[in-house]
């Protein structure tokens, strides 16, 4: 009797969390969610509003249930893969925002504390190790009042005031060659992608939308200026960001580095290109790669796996790597 207790103590709450994310769950996904029968689910529901949570049914073609306004959550109703989520999120976050290793850590230490046994057992028994792979190319963290500012800025629809900086974090001043006045920009998006926090905004000064690297921007204090929603591109902000050529990358610090000119166009090459790399427009149909390996056939591997032509191929070691590979492909051939 105790065990029906408990298990249906723990749907009712797994129930709670599910509505508790302001959609609208239709009755057939909550009992695949639930994995239960629909008739059960309605007998939770009903469960819930005796105890006083408004779960209210939406009538019409998008019928189901959700959470309604003015309810109190209990604190820290989670679930087994709520907890599991903020188990990671909270030891993986550090690698990418300055200042939180400490906060973090504090965070999950508060957070086990008032978590039931169970969950709290679980939580302990996923302590991380994060180790870095040679393919990895995470920028340095974000620091944690940069992205709040940035953050609030997109949540608000504030124009931002940013400078953009050197890749170690110096502004260049008036009359330096890589001097730019400050801009005037809409943020409509962040994102992280490859290790690295990007802005998508709207550029005022140029009248046209751009993906910048958030730690190569120094933030001016607020606008308040509030600016209406614009349409971006396509509608796909993945697609945008991952086929930007210019995001201010700088090539990753590797003990090779060459470049070449391929037969693709840049958005194409944005693309798949690895982290760290730097990809430059030359023509509709080409555009030339920066990119880095530990040696100089790593470099030559990674331009094949373009399957296109390629020339303009440099340093001369790089060359001569290429040569090394197209006898070794064809010994590879011959070998019957």
């Amino acid at each position: 009797m105790m065990d029906l207790v408990a298990d249906t103590s723990r749907r009712a709450l797994r129930l709670l969390s599910l509505l508790a994310t302001a959609r609208c769950w239709s009755l057939e996904e909550l009992a695949a969610r639930l994995e239960v029968s629909k008739r059960t689910v309605r007998r939770d529901i009903e469960t819930l509003r005796s105890l006083d949570y408004p779960v209210t049914t939406v009538h019409g073609p998008a019928r189901g249930y959700r959470l309604g306004s003015g309810h109190t959550m209990p604190p820290l109703q989670l679930d087994d893969e709520q907890a599991l989520a903020i188990t990671v999120a909270l030891q993986t976050a550090p690698s990418s925002v300055f200042g939180l290793g400490e906060d973090a850590e504090r965070a999950l230490d508060t957070i086990k504390r008032v978590m039931p046994a169970r969950l709290r057992a679980a939580m302990e028994s996923l302590n991380l190790t994060s180790l870095q792979n040679y393919w990895e190319f995470p920028a340095t963290p974000i620091d944690s009042d940069q992205l709040k500012s940035a953050g609030t800025a997109v949540r608000h629809r504030h124009v931002l005031r940013v400078d953009t900086t050197r890749p170690d974090g110096t502004r260049p001043a008036p009359g330096d060659d890589d001097f730019t006045p400050t801009r005037r920009i809409e943020p409509h998006h962040l994102v992280i992608w490859a290790g690295r926090w990007y802005l998508v905004a709207y550029d005022l000064t140029d009248a046209d939308w751009r993906v910048r690297r958030l730690d190569r921007l120094h933030l001016h204090p607020p606008t308040g200026i509030w600016f209406p929603p614009r349409d971006l591109p396509g509608g796909d902000v993945a697609r945008f960001v991952m086929t930007s050529h210019d995001r201010g990358d700088t090539p990753a610090t590797w003990p090779c580095t060459g470049t070449a000119r391929l037969n693709l166009p840049a958005e194409t090459v944005a693309r798949w290109a690895p982290g760290g790399s730097v990809v430059e427009p030359l023509t509709p149909g080409h555009c030339r790669l920066t990119i880095g390996a530990w040696s100089w056939a790593g470099v030559a591997g990674i331009l094949a796996t373009f399957d296109t032509d390629l020339d303009q191929v440099t340093p001369p070691a790089l060359k001569e790597a290429c040569r090394r590979l197209v006898d070794r492909w064809q010994a590879v051939s011959k070998d019957q």
